[in-house]
């Protein structure tokens, strides 16, 4: 698969003549673009800009389900393209309301179900993941009902939530939501049986590559929304992607999103202005006009230079595996400028692909020190955790303490805390509480 391909403006060349206006139109996100110009605009007369961003949300939403039409292709006998056009559309009722029209039989036959059901929805989180407390739920219900209701009772009632639209909803963890969302499809059952197995051991997906049914089961994987409550997710405005990644059999294209690129339109039709084109003045307002649409073009070759390289080093991302860490440092070289700069040009920009829409930001790690990375950061901790002693879990002072020792780094202990929070792990009194309920079932 070739990615690099020639670029249709030369960067360095039109740098030295245009920088003053490209780096505030890179940096501006696609949404702040026409204000940016907008500022350039009022102290020259012989520009003006037309915007193309769609002003209703139907034609918006229409572009955008034309476009994940394209990337979704390849998942047949499901309602998974259905689903992922879905997720553009005006979101009218809450997760809550959507969950508990839901709760009726026959999945959830007694009314003991039903009111376990409900205490569940009240014990997820924004992302749509279950972190409640089975214990406390049972004894809840079993007080509004009288009668005795066991913690393996709402468990049981939990693991129906597979079958609930959004898929996914209610899992304890990102592994378990894709276990409800393929429980979810209706697939043929050798299909289904591959893609459990590749779930089970993901990083590794392409030990499994020469299996038969390998890319329909990758297919599948890459549907499964993350997190579940995604679609439900309050907009304050719509995203605008800027950077499109398009995916037919084995061929990965990026494109830029240039439907909603503003249109610069310099004034110089009459006969008058091209008299007064000697006029000093005129003329550098005229070159300045002419200097942002190269500008804009400029913006559009970086963004577009930026998905070539995030597309060859996340390849595995797009087939269904994990991000990996890209060093903003590496980005910089590329492009001759400092990890500052390019940092402030991926800030409030979007890719779109099959798997959703991401931010830029979070296809490169943010860097500690020069030489580790908050990535890295993250899965020590994630590491610590996951092998720390259930009898004393790790306090965040704790783990401070092991990082700063193995890292030689200085950090806070709130940055700890906003780690342990990114990564869904809760606090250590509260992971004794969990472990002590855990421990007597298998």
């Amino acid at each position: 698969m070739k990615l690099r391909t020639q670029t249709q403006t030369t960067l360095k060349a039109k740098l030295s003549s245009t920088l003053k206006s490209w780096l505030p139109i890179l940096q501006s996100g696609m949404s702040d673009l026409e204000d940016t110009l907008g500022e350039f605009s009022k102290e020259n007369p012989y520009f003006s800009v037309q915007s193309n961003i769609a002003q209703d949300f139907s034609s918006q939403s229409s572009a955008q389900k034309k476009r994940q039409q394209e990337i979704s292709r390849g998942v047949k006998g499901s309602s998974i393209e259905n689903d992922a056009i879905e997720q553009f559309c005006i979101q009218e009722e809450s997760l809550e309301v959507t969950l508990n029209g839901q709760i009726v039989p026959p999945l959830f036959p007694t009314r003991s179900s039903q009111e376990i059901a409900k205490q569940i929805i009240e014990n997820l989180n924004e992302e749509g993941y279950f972190d409640g407390d089975c214990e406390q739920i049972a004894q809840a219900c079993g007080k509004m009902l009288n009668a005795p209701i066991s913690a393996t009772e709402v468990e049981k009632v939990r693991k129906r939530f597979a079958y609930l639209d959004p898929p996914g909803i209610a899992a304890l963890d990102l592994m378990e939501s894709f276990c409800f969302q393929l429980d979810n499809l209706d697939v043929p059952s050798e299909v289904y049986t591959l893609t459990q197995e590749i779930l089970q051991d993901l990083k590794n997906h392409t030990k499994h590559k020469n299996a038969p049914l390998y890319e329909k089961a990758m297919k599948i994987i890459q549907s499964f929304k993350n997190p579940p409550a995604l679609d439900f997710f309050q907009k304050e405005s719509a995203i605008i992607p800027d950077i499109l990644v398009l995916e037919e059999k084995n061929n990965i294209q990026v494109q830029i999103n240039e439907k909603y690129y503003p249109t610069i339109e310099i004034q110089t039709q009459n006969k008058e202005d091209k008299i007064k084109l000697k006029d000093e003045f005129i003329k550098t307002k005229i070159k300045e006009a002419r200097d942002l649409v190269d500008a804009l073009e400029m913006r559009k070759a970086t963004l577009y230079k930026i998905g070539l390289m995030i597309v060859e080093y996340q390849y595995e991302f797009f087939k269904g595996g994990e991000i990996k860490p890209m060093k903003l440092k590496d980005l910089a070289e590329e492009f001759g400028h400092a990890p500052s700069t390019i940092s402030r040009a991926i800030s409030n920009k979007f890719l779109e692909c099959s798997r959703g829409i991401f931010p830029l930001k979070n296809f490169f790690a943010t860097a500690i020190d020069e030489e580790t990375a908050n990535t890295t950061i993250k899965d020590f901790v994630a590491d610590l955790v996951k092998n720390e002693s259930k009898q004393k879990p790790l306090s965040d002072n704790r783990i401070l303490e092991l990082i700063e020792e193995k890292f030689n780094i200085k950090m806070v202990r709130r940055t700890i805390t906003k780690y342990r929070a990114q990564l869904n792990i809760a606090s250590s009194s509260e992971r004794k509480k969990l472990y002590k309920i855990s421990a007597p079932s298998v």
